[in-house]
């Protein structure tokens, strides 16, 4: 496939040549904030998880869309991620649940990709340096270069409003019922919480006067973008209904609930983004390969009212807290698994358990 030259331009000048594909916007250029994910497989759900926001994508994996793209492996309605950087794009998908190429999708939902990129040296960079903004495109490296420079981070940005639902919807018939503040929720989160409870979905704005009105059995909190200490107004919430009512977080949602609990997020230097992260859960000894995807963590020194129930591995960050007096709990990685191992999905059981007595936090 004839492919225009591009170039891709970090904001601290490193720069890499490549080839557009995907969508191209009028302006020829893309900028964000770059991540990589290490995941080998999963390109699809990646794409489309909202926590992305905010952020372009570059893939480790040296090959992507050699599956292409099925809508049943959606994790919102479209993407919202800024762009995707790939090594090798693979032209000519083939499975039988493919419904259309990775490439396509990229076009139909408007997101620029780079191609034939050095991602091997763009990761080596981004350890280094930490997850910098920047920019890609075509138009000339000079157009790029000064996008970069343009470009922000995820710093101080309340991206959960760009990414939650506007509206109320409820799902599943469960006996107990189960309010989920949408930060960003994935579509896999959402099917495990409609598998055992009756759901209400609400808009990351929701109060909590407004969850009261609902009377509900229990409050997940959800994954989500950007700097949790920019969420100042739904932390609050959260205080409000601590200890009212068993809560249980994800991500952001973990973030959200160690702030609640007097605790104070920092931003790792490059994150975690992948499917391979092993965490420790420290009462059983038990290690767990876990799907992850954060910028953000809990500094350990603020701890007030909460204790660590997992660990990273790789790194020694909090990976979960729990709160016996407030009946809460929560996890920084993805138990729902969308993609990744499913070693962690018994955290929705635990949650069920924990609303039907059949457990006590910590």
């Amino acid at each position: 496939m004839n492919r225009d030259e591009a170039h891709l331009v970090l904001s601290d000048g490193e720069v890499f040549e490549g080839y557009s594909a995907g969508y191209v916007s009028q302006s020829g250029v893309c900028e964000g904030e770059f991540v990589f994910n290490t995941a080998l497989s999963g390109y699809q759900e990646v794409i489309t998880d909202p926590s992305y926001a905010g952020q372009i994508i570059s893939f480790t994996y040296p090959h992507i869309g050699n599956y292409g793209v099925t809508s049943l492996d959606n994790e919102a309605l479209r993407p919202y991620c800024r762009g995707v950087v790939v090594r090798e794009l693979c032209d000519v998908p083939s499975n039988w649940r493919s419904q259309r190429s990775l490439e396509q999708f990229l076009i139909d939902h408007q997101i620029p990709a780079i191609v034939g990129i050095d991602t091997r040296r763009l990761t080596r960079h981004l350890r280094a340096h930490g997850a910098v903004p920047g920019a890609f495109g075509v138009g000339g490296v000079d157009a790029v270069r000064s996008a970069s420079l343009r470009a922000r981070t995820t710093d101080n940005c309340d991206l959960a409003s760009e990414v939650t639902t506007t509206h109320r919807y409820d799902l599943g018939d469960g006996d107990l019922h189960v309010v989920a503040i949408d930060y960003g929720i994935k579509t896999t989160m959402v099917r495990q919480l409609a598998q055992r409870f009756r759901l209400s979905v609400l808009p990351a704005s929701s109060t909590a006067e407004q969850i009261d009105e609902l009377k509900p059995d229990g409050i997940f909190l959800s994954n989500g973008p950007g700097d949790p200490a920019a969420l100042g107004a739904a932390t609050q919430e959260l205080r409000l209904m601590l200890g009212k009512y068993p809560i249980f977080g994800i991500c952001l949602g973990h973030q959200l609930l160690a702030s609640a609990l007097g605790a104070h997020t920092f931003k790792l230097p490059f994150g975690h983004h992948g499917s391979n992260h092993p965490v420790k859960n420290v009462s059983t000894g038990n290690v767990e390969i876990t799907a992850q995807n954060h910028n953000y963590a809990v500094a350990p020194q603020s701890l007030q009212r909460s204790e660590i129930t997992h660990v990273n591995l790789n790194d020694g960050v909090i990976e979960g807290l729990a709160s016996r007096a407030e009946r809460c709990f929560s996890v920084q990685y993805h138990p729902e698994a969308g993609p990744g191992p499913h070693d962690s999905r018994y955290l929705f059981d635990q949650f069920e358990d924990l609303l039907r007595g059949k457990w006590s936090v910590g």
